[in-house]
């Protein structure tokens, strides 16, 4: 069977990456006077949206008068099985077995935070950071979105790019992990595509996973003569390298890194056969030629 990992080139000696790294550390400086950092104050925010919420409490206790909860029943309560109760167990249990028993580190989350990783993982079900890896609360500030992408620092805002300004402007992550996986839908919806150089389109899917067309490309160019299979599977990790990537186009990311306070990592977690893979992004042999990055990695290990 086909090797299906990403090929990972070193740049030959004397390549162009002094130059681009004087070009990264010139913009850094110049886009750090300009964008200013957000730290965020959220124990005033929470407090006030509880005042807002009690207020509420208190006004609207006559809307609910007169209905009958009995004509509501709603899709998990039929069939005589409520899924919600379920879900009610599991958090008495957790309560029980973890909250309690655990009260003063649980105290001490409540007053702050501070993870030392930032992890970016895919929306999918089977896919769950923490179950997979044994994170436990405190320890990893999450975002999961679609095919686990991280779009570069030009296409503007989005829930991704705001949770990694929060995670490393203001909580100092020390790592930050993109973990990849098999069989996912995101990236065989991107797989499947027959143009993607962003046409208008409705399909919010699509607008997003076009994020990933870099990865698309090598892999077509790299695994062309491999099944369909297998090239989702080629691309699901070469997607996981490109987000690498794109994290250093945000200036106040990269210079983190420079500066050796921030590390990138790739992950993919096989759930066919439970094994995860793990590597760490080489800052300084990766070379950003858009199309062309030259990716390298070290420290690549294979959990089993």
């Amino acid at each position: 069977m086909a090797n299906l990992a990403p090929t990972f080139v070193s740049p030959p000696s004397g390549s162009c990456g002094g130059s681009l790294r004087t070009s990264r550390i010139s913009a850094i400086k110049l886009q750090g006077r300009e964008t200013e950092q957000t730290h965020l104050n959220l124990g005033s925010s929470y407090r006030k949206k509880q005042g807002l919420r009690s207020n509420a409490s208190k006004e609207t206790p006559g809307l609910m008068q007169g209905n009958r909860t009995d004509e509501y029943k709603t899709a998990e309560q039929t069939g005589g099985y409520d899924s919600f109760n379920e879900m009610k167990q599991r958090f008495l249990t957790f309560k029980e077995k973890k909250y309690l028993e655990n009260l003063e580190l649980y105290r001490r989350l409540a007053e702050s935070q501070a993870p030392e990783f930032m992890v970016i993982a895919c929306a999918d079900s089977r896919v769950c950071p923490s179950v997979i890896l044994g994170l436990e609360p405190g320890e990893a500030f999450t975002v999961r979105n679609v095919a686990n992408l991280v779009p570069p620092y030009e296409s503007g805002p989005s829930e991704t790019n705001a949770a990694l300004e929060f995670a490393v402007n203001s909580l100092k992550v020390k790592n930050i992990l993109v973990i990849g996986h098999s069989c996912c839908g995101g990236i065989h919806a991107l797989m499947s595509m027959e143009n993607a150089d962003g046409d208008n389109s409705s399909s919010f899917i699509r607008n997003w996973v076009i994020v990933g067309k870099n990865a698309r490309l090598s892999t077509k160019e790299a695994a062309s003569h491999l099944s369909f299979d297998q090239q989702c599977r080629h691309c699901e990790k070469e997607s996981v390298n490109r987000s690498l990537v794109n994290l250093l186009t945000y200036p106040w990311i990269e210079e983190q890194v420079m500066r050796g306070n921030l590390s990138l990592h790739g992950g993919y977690y096989d759930f066919v056969d439970c094994t995860f893979e793990k590597w760490t992004l080489d800052y300084y042999k990766t070379i950003s030629r858009g199309n062309e990055d030259v990716i390298a990695v070290k420290g690549r290990s294979f959990w089993s």
